[in-house]
């Protein structure tokens, strides 16, 4: 039979590993609220995204064409979704179309790019986003270095504070498509005027702020109708 002291000494180290263990989990829990962890976005250029390839959706006949058209003349707003059915992008996407009259005001087109096309995703996208959304296969409009937020998403109290907000606001989604790259919103000036606003998606439902969308938009420059 073991000793008294050997059983103390066994009961000693499993509450040593057990607290090991909890400490090692209050750690990273920690360390994952920070932005310690969080990958750093890289500043697209005009040059970057404007040659982007982008392909409608919704008509008859697909067109693809350069992202340079949909801002050449008037600048845009441009939301870069990162899943059309995450109720958290639809919250955004209805904010962002509530500024829609302001914007018609100004000239400035609203816009919306999607990583992919699945079933009728965008179209129910559509409920909330008041503006014309197109496909970017090569996710430029993600990138330049493409940003992911995996599990860590889920122990960051951030993240948990957006889903109950979103989930107030009465907003419902689903988990079709990928939604681990982080998506953001552009406001771009006129022809070669360059990119005015550029918000970054942190983690998920990390919104971009209304204000500073319009006062972006306040300073496109309008290109003329013949200016190349």
């Amino acid at each position: 039979m073991s000793s008294l002291p050997d059983l103390e000494l066994f009961t000693m180290g499993m509450w040593s590993i057990g607290l090991g263990a909890i400490g090692v989990a209050v750690t990273g829990i920690l360390l994952a609220n920070t932005d310690l962890f969080l990958s750093k976005p890289e500043t697209a250029s005009l040059e970057f995204l404007e040659t982007t390839k982008l392909k409608s959706l919704g008509e008859a006949e697909e067109r693809t064409f350069k992202a340079g058209e949909l801002w050449k003349k008037n600048g845009a707003v441009i939301m870069a979704v990162r899943r059309p059915g995450c109720f958290l992008c639809r919250e955004e996407a209805s904010e962002l179309s509530s500024l829609k009259p302001q914007l018609d005001r100004l000239g400035v087109p609203l816009y919306a790019v999607v990583k992919e096309k699945i079933g009728t995703e965008v179209e129910d996208f559509q409920h909330y986003f008041k503006g014309e959304i197109f496909l970017d296969e090569t996710k430029k409009f993600y990138g330049p270095h493409k940003r992911k937020m995996l599990l860590m998403g889920l122990i960051r109290l951030g993240v948990w504070q957006n889903f109950l907000r979103a989930w107030k606001n009465g907003y419902s989604g689903n988990l079709e498509g990928e939604g681990f790259i982080l998506g953001g919103v552009y406001v771009i000036g006129a022809g070669k005027q360059g990119v005015l606003l550029e918000h970054r998606e942190r983690e998920f439902g990390d919104k971009v702020n209304l204000q500073s969308v319009l006062e972006a938009a306040e300073k496109i420059k309008p290109q003329a109708a013949d200016t190349e």
